[in-house]
């Protein structure tokens, strides 16, 4: 049995890391291999095969696959899929941005064509609760199953042993106990996606500076816009954009700071606050993509424009804790429900044996 797996189109991360993981554990005995762009070989670990993503070699193991785990599209129309493959699509978030066809601006028509025929493919897609099974069908015109497990990916963020795993994630990250940490993560604006000169957003020297001495910044831009210079200059902020899973970042952090990105539905499971930076919320959400919640009435923190009230607003996080805790508590209710741990457990009982499996063991006399 070969499984392939690709995630963020090359990356060693996210929920298919979590998938692979759990089946070396619960199922020994598969073959495992990972698509890998070669710019982030060094996120894999020495013992996992690889083969170069977008070459030929890649869509060979591709079409030789039993299952395929993605979270993200899959090279399209450059191979052939088997009517006995499983092709399992975790995707990489519950979308607070408008995705697909839901989104305000669209990609040409081919594009978009070519992404339908790809999530055709799709036998199985993995959603970390019912509203988000609503909002990607919805965007993704998806009517195949539907496994509501939560996401294998935010196993480590709960349950038993959560606590040293922390402890552990900003010992590796050279974070030092007492230090607060401002994750500023941060998504793309699809019309300065390709600009390699654009700010973030957020001045993050300035925060922290305006913070303290006891405040670290980490910068995680998204996985587009890997080809932007890395913020450097101020001992205290640090861009890990190429760090290789965002996951150790969430545990590591003491708030997330996000404009509109999925991160939100992830960092909630933490118990952590959340604040978001919409310093662009009209061009955003009236020109470019829209929004699937409302920002001022559902969201589980404080929504602000200004870095300045930015600031104010992380130097009293006791206080957000307090002012917010009925709406976090009631949006980790809606969204985060099944995230207890498990979900790779779950992912892997749904999905093993194999139809080859069932098939071969159903034959014996």
């Amino acid at each position: 049995m070969k499984v392939v797996y690709n995630s963020f189109n090359g990356r060693y991360a996210d929920n298919p890391r979590a998938v692979f993981e759990g089946l070396r554990r619960l199922r020994p005995g598969l073959e495992h291999v990972w698509l890998a762009d070669p710019r982030h070989a060094g996120g894999f670990p020495d013992d996992v095969a690889t083969v170069p993503i977008r070459s030929r070699r890649a869509v060979a193991a591709l079409e030789q696959a039993d299952v395929l785990v993605a979270n993200c599209h899959t090279d399209l129309d450059r191979w052939t899929k088997r009517p006995e493959q499983v092709y399992l699509q975790t995707w990489h978030g519950t979308p607070l941005k408008r995705i697909h066809r839901s989104a305000l601006q669209q990609p040409d028509a081919a594009l978009m064509d070519a992404l339908d025929d790809e999530i055709e493919r799709w036998d199985h897609l993995i959603s970390p609760s019912p509203a988000a099974t609503d909002l990607l069908r919805s965007a993704f015109g998806y009517r195949g199953a539907v496994l509501e497990t939560g996401y294998p990916r935010n196993d480590l963020l709960t349950g038993p042993g959560a606590a040293d795993r922390r402890a552990r994630a900003r010992a590796r990250l050279g974070l030092a106990d007492g230090v607060t940490v401002v994750l500023w993560a941060p998504t793309y604006r699809d019309d300065d996606v390709d600009d390699a000169d654009v700010p973030d957003g957020l001045d993050a020297a300035a925060l922290a500076d305006r913070l303290g001495p006891d405040v670290v910044v980490l910068l995680r831009r998204h996985y587009y816009l890997g080809h932007r210079s890395p913020a450097v200059g101020h001992p205290r902020v640090r861009d890990l954009s190429d760090h290789p899973d965002i996951g150790e970042l969430h545990l590591a952090a003491d708030v997330l700071v996000t404009d509109y990105s999925s991160s939100i539905f992830d960092f909630v499971v933490t118990g952590r606050p959340v604040v978001v930076y919409a310093y662009d919320l009209e061009h955003f959400r009236d020109r470019l993509r829209g929004f699937t919640l409302d920002l001022e009435t559902e969201l589980p923190g404080p929504v602000v424009q200004d870095q300045d009230v930015l600031a104010d607003v992380l130097a009293g996080l006791p206080d957000v804790r307090a002012a917010w805790s009925e709406r976090y508590a009631a949006f980790r209710e809606r969204f985060c429900a099944l995230e207890d741990g498990r979900a790779t457990e779950r992912v892997v009982e749904a999905l093993w044996p194999h139809p080859r499996e069932r098939a071969s063991r159903e034959a014996r006399p």
